[in-house]
């Protein structure tokens, strides 16, 4: 299993945090990545690696609805988004384009920005440091979808 660097963010990071309105303009995910968490964190898309994890207090993704904002944190390389509770239409999103949404209650308490942690899907499990925290274990069927690198796919490949 992979370790990943935590990323730690606090309560109700909305979507305008992740991607701010103004980038919404740009033409592509590509373009507009550059800009993720920019009010808060203004150099993430720069030190951010593929694989890190984000770690988050309660209503993460609030706001908005644009799909740009998990979409965003995938093409950055974000293995998944744990948080003590997501804004419903994000956790929609997220799975949809086949970013992980995990909710983990005690995540937010365990984690420190910059440790490290592995994360098992299949079991739900989370373990930070020493610690092994039990996850919202996902679906059969979110589990494919994500497989599949998102609803579309999934879809695709299934009817076809």
């Amino acid at each position: 299993m992979d370790r990943s660097q935590i990323w730690k963010f606090n309560n109700n990071v909305d979507t305008d945090q992740i991607i701010p309105s103004q980038y919404l303009l740009l033409p592509t995910i590509d373009e507009m990545k550059a800009f993720a968490f920019e009010p808060i964190l203004p150099d993430f898309a720069k030190v951010v690696k593929s694989g890190d994890i984000i770690i988050a207090g309660e209503n993460f993704g609030c706001g908005s609805s644009r799909e740009q904002a998990p979409r965003i944190l995938k093409e950055l390389g974000i293995r998944a988004v744990i948080a003590m509770s997501f804004s419903r239409i994000f956790f929609r999103n997220a799975i949809n384009i086949g970013l992980p949404a995990i909710i983990c209650k005690e995540a937010y308490n365990a984690a420190h920005h910059g440790d490290q942690a592995e994360l098992d899907l299949s079991k739900g499990s989370l373990k930070i440091e020493n610690n092994i925290l039990s996850c919202t274990k996902l679906s059969p069927i979110m589990h494919r979808i994500l497989d599949h690198g998102g609803l579309v796919s999934f879809l695709n490949e299934e009817v076809l």
